[in-house]
């Protein structure tokens, strides 16, 4: 099952951690005039995700995704290279023109989410981020061009690295969406 290639990150199995991590720096893939975005805290909530919407590096089936209070978040350099991808999407993702890197996506809406920023650690310039805790949106991978024969190889993979592979979110965060919404309707 090793043969399976999720990410470039997880492909060997997968790397923990320091657990003292404090946050850093996210560089684009630019050579010249790279985007630098800081961030004042390690990626919370960090898993793989087969959405459609995240960035991925080339050859990767999945991205690794996390987020982190938008307070944290700062561009340092080279901002008037980063553009939001989808206007109209929950998450507005801001790439890199340059590259198409996404450093960063913000929800400007009522959400549950709201006041939290995604962003991708494996960016960081500093080792140590908080490693993927589990597997969201497993499924979504198919639309990604994913044989769907190869699903349930994708999934053993998952629980052979050690992350849990769920069709959605995780159930805390689901938990947290489905109170969110309650609320809004009660």
């Amino acid at each position: 099952m090793s043969n399976i290639s999720l990410h470039p990150l997880l492909n060997d199995g997968l790397t923990l951690g320091s657990g003292t991590f404090a946050g850093g720096t996210l560089v684009c893939h630019c050579a010249d005039k790279p985007v630098k975005v800081s961030v004042g805290s390690d990626a919370l909530h960090n898993h793989a995700c087969g959405c459609t919407k995240c960035w991925k590096p080339d050859g990767a089936i999945f991205s690794i995704v996390g987020v982190v209070p938008k307070h944290t978040i700062s561009v340092l350099e080279n901002g008037d290279k980063l553009a939001i991808v989808e206007e109209a999407a929950t998450i507005q993702r801001y790439a890199c023109t340059g590259c198409g890197v996404h450093l960063f996506g913000r929800i400007e809406k009522a959400h549950a989410f709201h006041g939290l920023d995604f962003i991708h650690a494996e960016l960081f310039e500093e080792q140590g981020a908080a490693a993927p805790g589990f597997a969201a949106f497993v499924s979504s991978a198919i639309e990604g061009g994913v044989d769907p024969v190869e699903m349930d190889g994708i999934r053993a993979r998952f629980k052979d690295i050690g992350l849990e592979p769920y069709d959605c979110l995780n159930p805390p965060l689901m938990d947290a969406l489905a109170t969110f919404a309650a609320k809004q309707n009660a």
